[in-house]
Protein backbone atom coordinates (compact mmCIF):
# COMPACT_ATOMS: atom_id res chain seq x y z
CA UNK A 1 0.00 0.00 0.00
CA UNK A 2 1.07 3.58 -0.61
CA UNK A 3 -0.23 6.96 0.59
CA UNK A 4 1.09 10.41 1.31
CA UNK A 5 0.25 10.55 5.04
CA UNK A 6 -0.09 7.46 7.20
CA UNK A 7 -2.23 8.26 10.24
CA UNK A 8 -2.12 6.00 13.29
CA UNK A 9 -5.27 6.34 15.38
CA UNK A 10 -8.94 6.89 14.51
CA UNK A 11 -9.77 9.28 17.31
CA UNK A 12 -10.72 12.92 16.72
CA UNK A 13 -7.13 13.96 15.93
CA UNK A 14 -6.49 11.31 13.29
CA UNK A 15 -9.92 11.50 11.69
CA UNK A 16 -9.99 15.29 11.52
CA UNK A 17 -6.47 15.38 10.14
CA UNK A 18 -7.46 12.93 7.39
CA UNK A 19 -10.49 15.03 6.51
CA UNK A 20 -8.62 18.36 6.49
CA UNK A 21 -5.90 16.82 4.30
CA UNK A 22 -8.57 15.49 1.94
CA UNK A 23 -9.93 19.02 1.54
CA UNK A 24 -6.41 20.07 0.44
CA UNK A 25 -6.13 17.18 -2.02
CA UNK A 26 -3.68 15.19 0.13
CA UNK A 27 -4.15 11.42 0.41
CA UNK A 28 -4.05 9.58 3.72
CA UNK A 29 -4.90 6.23 5.31
CA UNK A 30 -6.10 5.98 8.91
CA UNK A 31 -5.13 2.88 10.90
CA UNK A 32 -6.93 1.83 14.10
CA UNK A 33 -6.48 -1.20 16.35
CA UNK A 34 -10.03 -0.95 17.74
CA UNK A 35 -13.30 -1.68 15.98
CA UNK A 36 -15.43 1.04 14.44
CA UNK A 37 -18.14 0.28 16.99
CA UNK A 38 -15.66 0.77 19.84
CA UNK A 39 -14.33 4.14 18.71
CA UNK A 40 -17.82 5.44 17.97
CA UNK A 41 -19.01 4.57 21.48
CA UNK A 42 -15.89 5.55 23.43
CA UNK A 43 -16.99 8.23 25.91
CA UNK A 44 -14.65 11.15 26.28
CA UNK A 45 -14.86 14.93 26.46
CA UNK A 46 -17.99 16.78 25.47
CA UNK A 47 -17.12 20.48 25.64
CA UNK A 48 -16.07 22.07 22.34
CA UNK A 49 -14.31 25.41 22.26
CA UNK A 50 -15.45 28.11 19.85
CA UNK A 51 -12.43 27.43 17.63
CA UNK A 52 -13.22 23.71 17.49
CA UNK A 53 -16.82 24.42 16.53
CA UNK A 54 -15.66 26.83 13.82
CA UNK A 55 -13.16 24.27 12.51
CA UNK A 56 -15.75 21.53 12.21
CA UNK A 57 -18.22 23.87 10.53
CA UNK A 58 -15.61 25.19 8.10
CA UNK A 59 -14.64 21.61 7.25
CA UNK A 60 -18.24 20.73 6.36
CA UNK A 61 -18.76 18.21 9.19
CA UNK A 62 -20.76 20.36 11.61
CA UNK A 63 -24.33 19.88 10.39
CA UNK A 64 -25.37 17.41 13.11
CA UNK A 65 -23.41 19.32 15.74
CA UNK A 66 -25.34 22.49 14.89
CA UNK A 67 -28.60 20.55 15.13
CA UNK A 68 -27.96 18.50 18.27
CA UNK A 69 -25.17 20.34 20.12
CA UNK A 70 -25.98 22.52 23.12
CA UNK A 71 -24.40 26.01 22.95
CA UNK A 72 -23.58 27.43 26.37
CA UNK A 73 -22.77 31.05 27.18
CA UNK A 74 -21.59 30.57 30.73
CA UNK A 75 -20.69 28.20 33.54
CA UNK A 76 -21.42 28.26 37.26
CA UNK A 77 -18.84 28.07 40.03
CA UNK A 78 -20.62 26.79 43.15
CA UNK A 79 -19.02 26.98 46.59
CA UNK A 80 -19.75 28.25 50.08
CA UNK A 81 -23.50 27.77 49.62
CA UNK A 82 -23.71 30.10 46.62
CA UNK A 83 -23.59 29.86 42.84
CA UNK A 84 -21.60 32.34 40.76
CA UNK A 85 -22.14 32.53 37.00
CA UNK A 86 -19.22 33.29 34.68
CA UNK A 87 -21.07 35.04 31.83
CA UNK A 88 -19.26 34.43 28.55
CA UNK A 89 -21.65 36.69 26.63
CA UNK A 90 -20.46 39.68 28.69
CA UNK A 91 -16.82 38.76 29.21
CA UNK A 92 -15.94 37.30 25.78
CA UNK A 93 -18.68 38.44 23.39
CA UNK A 94 -19.40 36.26 20.34
CA UNK A 95 -17.53 33.29 21.83
CA UNK A 96 -19.10 30.31 23.60
CA UNK A 97 -18.78 26.56 24.11
CA UNK A 98 -20.88 23.78 22.62
CA UNK A 99 -21.69 20.60 24.52
CA UNK A 100 -21.43 17.77 21.98
CA UNK A 101 -19.89 14.41 22.87
CA UNK A 102 -16.53 13.41 21.45
CA UNK A 103 -18.04 10.14 20.26
CA UNK A 104 -20.49 12.18 18.17
CA UNK A 105 -17.63 14.12 16.60
CA UNK A 106 -15.97 10.79 15.79
CA UNK A 107 -19.16 9.45 14.18
CA UNK A 108 -19.47 12.56 12.03
CA UNK A 109 -15.84 12.40 10.90
CA UNK A 110 -15.98 8.69 10.08
CA UNK A 111 -19.14 9.21 8.04
CA UNK A 112 -17.53 12.11 6.16
CA UNK A 113 -14.34 10.19 5.39
CA UNK A 114 -16.18 7.10 4.16
CA UNK A 115 -18.58 9.20 2.07
CA UNK A 116 -15.56 10.79 0.39
CA UNK A 117 -13.98 7.41 -0.31
CA UNK A 118 -11.36 7.75 2.42
CA UNK A 119 -9.62 4.71 3.87
CA UNK A 120 -10.05 3.91 7.56
CA UNK A 121 -8.83 0.46 8.52
CA UNK A 122 -10.21 -0.88 11.80
CA UNK A 123 -9.48 -4.01 13.88
CA UNK A 124 -5.75 -4.04 13.21
CA UNK A 125 -3.00 -5.58 15.31
CA UNK A 126 0.79 -5.39 15.60
CA UNK A 127 0.92 -1.80 14.31
CA UNK A 128 4.52 -0.54 14.07
CA UNK A 129 6.26 2.42 12.46
CA UNK A 130 9.56 2.18 10.58
CA UNK A 131 12.11 4.49 9.04
CA UNK A 132 10.88 7.63 10.74
CA UNK A 133 14.38 9.13 10.54
CA UNK A 134 14.53 8.50 6.79
CA UNK A 135 12.80 9.82 3.67
CA UNK A 136 10.87 6.58 3.31
CA UNK A 137 8.86 5.95 6.49
CA UNK A 138 6.40 3.08 6.62
CA UNK A 139 3.82 1.49 8.88
CA UNK A 140 3.27 -2.25 9.16
CA UNK A 141 0.23 -3.91 10.64
CA UNK A 142 -1.68 -7.18 10.62
CA UNK A 143 -5.12 -7.24 9.03
CA UNK A 144 -7.19 -10.42 8.76
CA UNK A 145 -4.12 -12.46 9.62
CA UNK A 146 -1.96 -10.89 6.90
CA UNK A 147 0.96 -8.52 7.46
CA UNK A 148 0.58 -5.35 5.40
CA UNK A 149 3.09 -2.55 4.75
CA UNK A 150 1.94 1.03 4.18
CA UNK A 151 4.60 3.21 2.60
CA UNK A 152 4.12 6.94 3.07
CA UNK A 153 5.88 10.29 3.00
CA UNK A 154 4.93 11.26 6.54
CA UNK A 155 3.49 9.52 9.61
CA UNK A 156 1.07 11.25 11.99
CA UNK A 157 0.95 9.74 15.48
CA UNK A 158 -2.63 10.32 16.65
CA UNK A 159 -2.92 7.12 18.69
CA UNK A 160 -3.24 8.51 22.19
CA UNK A 161 -1.19 8.32 25.35
CA UNK A 162 -0.83 4.52 25.23
CA UNK A 163 -0.20 4.31 21.47
CA UNK A 164 2.80 2.92 19.61
CA UNK A 165 4.05 6.02 17.81
CA UNK A 166 5.57 8.03 20.65
CA UNK A 167 7.52 5.03 22.05
CA UNK A 168 8.92 4.50 18.54
CA UNK A 169 10.97 7.68 18.86
CA UNK A 170 14.53 6.86 20.01
CA UNK A 171 15.21 7.12 23.71
CA UNK A 172 16.63 10.48 24.66
CA UNK A 173 15.08 12.37 21.75
CA UNK A 174 12.08 13.53 23.80
CA UNK A 175 11.77 15.29 27.13
CA UNK A 176 8.69 14.41 29.17
CA UNK A 177 7.05 16.76 31.68
CA UNK A 178 4.40 15.21 33.87
CA UNK A 179 2.43 15.50 37.07
CA UNK A 180 0.03 13.06 38.71
CA UNK A 181 -2.75 14.41 40.92
CA UNK A 182 -3.71 12.84 44.27
CA UNK A 183 -7.28 12.12 43.16
CA UNK A 184 -9.34 10.77 40.26
CA UNK A 185 -12.75 11.42 38.74
CA UNK A 186 -15.65 9.02 39.03
CA UNK A 187 -17.61 9.73 35.86
CA UNK A 188 -21.31 8.89 35.49
CA UNK A 189 -23.62 8.96 32.48
CA UNK A 190 -27.29 8.97 33.47
CA UNK A 191 -30.59 8.92 31.60
CA UNK A 192 -31.94 12.00 33.34
CA UNK A 193 -32.60 15.51 32.04
CA UNK A 194 -30.01 18.07 33.21
CA UNK A 195 -30.85 19.77 36.46
CA UNK A 196 -29.36 23.06 35.25
CA UNK A 197 -29.05 24.81 31.91
CA UNK A 198 -25.25 25.21 32.16
CA UNK A 199 -22.31 23.30 33.61
CA UNK A 200 -21.84 23.51 37.37
CA UNK A 201 -18.34 23.27 38.87
CA UNK A 202 -18.90 22.67 42.58
CA UNK A 203 -16.26 22.85 45.29
CA UNK A 204 -17.10 21.54 48.76
CA UNK A 205 -15.27 20.11 51.74
CA UNK A 206 -16.45 16.68 50.56
CA UNK A 207 -14.59 17.14 47.27
CA UNK A 208 -15.22 18.45 43.77
CA UNK A 209 -18.30 17.63 41.68
CA UNK A 210 -19.26 18.57 38.12
CA UNK A 211 -22.75 18.65 36.65
CA UNK A 212 -22.66 18.44 32.85
CA UNK A 213 -24.88 17.10 30.10
CA UNK A 214 -24.83 15.38 26.72
CA UNK A 215 -28.38 16.07 25.52
CA UNK A 216 -31.75 17.24 26.88
CA UNK A 217 -32.29 13.65 28.09
CA UNK A 218 -28.77 12.56 29.14
CA UNK A 219 -26.66 14.06 31.94
CA UNK A 220 -23.00 13.63 32.79
CA UNK A 221 -21.58 13.89 36.32
CA UNK A 222 -18.16 13.67 37.91
CA UNK A 223 -17.08 13.17 41.51
CA UNK A 224 -13.62 13.65 42.96
CA UNK A 225 -12.48 10.35 44.50
CA UNK A 226 -9.16 8.90 45.74
CA UNK A 227 -6.86 7.75 42.89
CA UNK A 228 -7.05 4.09 43.98
CA UNK A 229 -10.83 4.06 44.46
CA UNK A 230 -12.62 0.77 43.77
CA UNK A 231 -15.52 1.34 41.37
CA UNK A 232 -17.30 -1.67 42.81
CA UNK A 233 -17.73 0.28 46.06
CA UNK A 234 -19.91 2.85 44.30
CA UNK A 235 -23.49 1.69 44.01
CA UNK A 236 -25.96 3.86 42.12
CA UNK A 237 -27.51 4.87 45.42
CA UNK A 238 -24.15 5.97 46.84
CA UNK A 239 -23.33 7.95 43.68
CA UNK A 240 -26.60 9.89 43.77
CA UNK A 241 -26.28 10.49 47.50
CA UNK A 242 -22.79 11.94 47.10
CA UNK A 243 -23.74 14.04 44.08
CA UNK A 244 -26.64 15.50 46.05
CA UNK A 245 -24.37 16.28 48.99
CA UNK A 246 -21.90 18.15 46.79
CA UNK A 247 -24.32 19.84 44.38
CA UNK A 248 -27.45 20.61 46.44
CA UNK A 249 -25.65 23.33 48.36
CA UNK A 250 -27.59 26.38 47.12
CA UNK A 251 -31.20 27.22 48.01
CA UNK A 252 -33.79 25.86 45.60
CA UNK A 253 -31.52 23.51 43.65
CA UNK A 254 -32.65 19.89 43.44
CA UNK A 255 -30.74 17.22 41.54
CA UNK A 256 -32.78 15.01 39.23
CA UNK A 257 -31.88 11.34 39.65
CA UNK A 258 -32.57 8.29 37.51
CA UNK A 259 -31.02 5.30 35.74
CA UNK A 260 -27.22 5.30 35.52
CA UNK A 261 -26.06 4.06 32.13
CA UNK A 262 -22.28 4.00 32.57
CA UNK A 263 -19.69 4.75 35.20
CA UNK A 264 -15.91 4.66 35.34
CA UNK A 265 -12.89 6.12 37.10
CA UNK A 266 -10.41 8.38 35.30
CA UNK A 267 -6.98 9.25 36.77
CA UNK A 268 -5.91 12.88 36.73
CA UNK A 269 -2.63 13.57 34.95
CA UNK A 270 -0.71 16.36 33.25
CA UNK A 271 1.78 15.27 30.58
CA UNK A 272 3.72 16.92 27.75
CA UNK A 273 6.54 15.68 25.53
CA UNK A 274 8.88 17.99 23.67
CA UNK A 275 9.39 18.12 20.79
CA UNK A 276 6.19 16.79 19.21
CA UNK A 277 8.07 15.57 16.15
CA UNK A 278 11.01 13.41 15.17
CA UNK A 279 12.13 12.94 11.59
CA UNK A 280 9.06 12.16 9.49
CA UNK A 281 6.87 11.38 12.54
CA UNK A 282 4.59 14.10 13.91
CA UNK A 283 2.61 13.61 17.14
CA UNK A 284 -0.82 15.15 17.72
CA UNK A 285 -3.39 15.07 20.50
CA UNK A 286 -3.03 12.73 23.47
CA UNK A 287 0.03 11.08 21.92
CA UNK A 288 1.91 14.26 22.83
CA UNK A 289 0.05 15.79 25.75
CA UNK A 290 -2.54 15.03 28.43
CA UNK A 291 -4.43 17.54 30.60
CA UNK A 292 -6.68 16.95 33.60
CA UNK A 293 -10.26 17.21 32.32
CA UNK A 294 -11.21 20.10 34.60
CA UNK A 295 -10.48 22.68 31.91
CA UNK A 296 -12.10 20.68 29.05
CA UNK A 297 -9.04 21.03 26.82
CA UNK A 298 -8.04 17.54 25.61
CA UNK A 299 -10.12 17.26 22.43
CA UNK A 300 -9.71 20.95 21.69
CA UNK A 301 -5.91 20.75 21.83
CA UNK A 302 -6.03 17.83 19.39
CA UNK A 303 -8.01 19.96 16.94
CA UNK A 304 -5.50 22.80 17.28
CA UNK A 305 -2.61 20.40 16.62
CA UNK A 306 -4.05 18.96 13.43
CA UNK A 307 -4.98 22.39 12.11
CA UNK A 308 -1.31 23.35 12.30
CA UNK A 309 -0.14 20.00 10.93
CA UNK A 310 -2.50 20.31 7.98
CA UNK A 311 -1.13 23.75 7.09
CA UNK A 312 2.45 22.51 7.40
CA UNK A 313 1.88 19.40 5.28
CA UNK A 314 -0.03 21.36 2.67
CA UNK A 315 2.88 23.80 2.30
CA UNK A 316 5.39 20.97 2.10
CA UNK A 317 3.54 18.93 -0.51
CA UNK A 318 2.73 22.05 -2.56
CA UNK A 319 6.09 23.84 -2.49
CA UNK A 320 8.66 21.59 -0.85
CA UNK A 321 9.12 24.15 1.94
CA UNK A 322 9.83 22.59 5.35
CA UNK A 323 9.52 25.85 7.28
CA UNK A 324 6.10 25.12 8.80
CA UNK A 325 6.90 21.45 9.40
CA UNK A 326 10.14 22.37 11.15
CA UNK A 327 8.23 24.75 13.41
CA UNK A 328 5.23 22.48 14.01
CA UNK A 329 6.18 21.41 17.54
CA UNK A 330 7.20 24.86 18.72
CA UNK A 331 3.99 26.41 17.44
CA UNK A 332 1.76 23.68 18.95
CA UNK A 333 3.45 23.88 22.32
CA UNK A 334 2.55 27.54 22.78
CA UNK A 335 -1.13 26.59 23.04
CA UNK A 336 -0.40 23.29 24.78
CA UNK A 337 1.39 24.96 27.69
CA UNK A 338 -1.28 27.68 27.98
CA UNK A 339 -3.89 24.90 28.22
CA UNK A 340 -1.71 22.98 30.69
CA UNK A 341 -1.57 25.99 32.98
CA UNK A 342 -5.29 26.68 32.71
CA UNK A 343 -6.19 23.03 33.38
CA UNK A 344 -3.84 22.90 36.38
CA UNK A 345 -5.27 26.19 37.65
CA UNK A 346 -8.89 25.04 37.37
CA UNK A 347 -7.98 21.76 39.06
CA UNK A 348 -6.24 23.37 42.02
CA UNK A 349 -8.96 26.02 42.30
CA UNK A 350 -11.82 23.54 42.71
CA UNK A 351 -10.53 20.28 44.22
CA UNK A 352 -9.76 19.43 47.80
CA UNK A 353 -6.23 18.31 48.61
CA UNK A 354 -5.48 16.11 51.61
CA UNK A 355 -2.17 17.96 51.92
CA UNK A 356 -3.89 21.32 52.43
CA UNK A 357 -3.98 22.75 55.93
CA UNK A 358 -6.45 25.39 57.11
CA UNK A 359 -4.26 28.11 55.62
CA UNK A 360 -4.29 26.43 52.20
CA UNK A 361 -8.07 26.05 52.26
CA UNK A 362 -8.53 29.73 53.09
CA UNK A 363 -6.22 30.71 50.22
CA UNK A 364 -8.32 28.61 47.85
CA UNK A 365 -11.51 30.26 49.09
CA UNK A 366 -9.93 33.70 48.67
CA UNK A 367 -9.02 32.99 45.07
CA UNK A 368 -12.52 31.69 44.31
CA UNK A 369 -13.94 34.90 45.77
CA UNK A 370 -11.57 36.92 43.58
CA UNK A 371 -12.49 35.07 40.40
CA UNK A 372 -16.21 35.52 41.03
CA UNK A 373 -16.02 39.19 42.03
CA UNK A 374 -13.37 40.60 39.71
CA UNK A 375 -14.27 41.16 36.05
CA UNK A 376 -10.60 40.89 35.11
CA UNK A 377 -10.19 37.52 36.84
CA UNK A 378 -13.49 36.21 35.48
CA UNK A 379 -12.47 37.29 31.97
CA UNK A 380 -9.24 35.32 32.26
CA UNK A 381 -11.25 32.22 33.12
CA UNK A 382 -13.80 32.85 30.38
CA UNK A 383 -11.36 33.50 27.53
CA UNK A 384 -9.36 30.39 28.36
CA UNK A 385 -12.45 28.24 28.83
CA UNK A 386 -14.04 29.13 25.49
CA UNK A 387 -10.61 28.81 23.85
CA UNK A 388 -8.10 31.40 22.73
CA UNK A 389 -8.53 32.44 19.09
CA UNK A 390 -6.23 30.82 16.56
CA UNK A 391 -3.39 32.99 15.36
CA UNK A 392 -3.78 34.20 11.81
Amino acid sequence: MRTQVGIVGAGPAGLLLAHLLHLRGIDSVVLEIRSREYVEKRLRAGVLEQGTVDTLNDAGVGERMRREGLPHHGIELRYGGQGHRIAFENLVPDRAITVYGQQEVVKDLIAARLAAGGEILFDLSDVAVHGIDSDTPAITFVRDGETVRLDCDVIAGCDGFHGVTRPSIPEGALTAYERDYPFAWLGVLARVPPSAEELIYARSDRGFALHSMRSPEISRFYLQVPPDEDLAEWSDERIWSELKARLETVPGFELTTGPILEKGITPMRSFVVEPMQYGRLYLAGDAAHIVPPTGAKGLNLAVADVRLLTEALDAWFATGSTELLDGYSEECLKRVWRAQHFSWWMTTLLHTFDSDDAYGRRLQRSYLDYVTSSEAAATTLAENYVGLPYDK
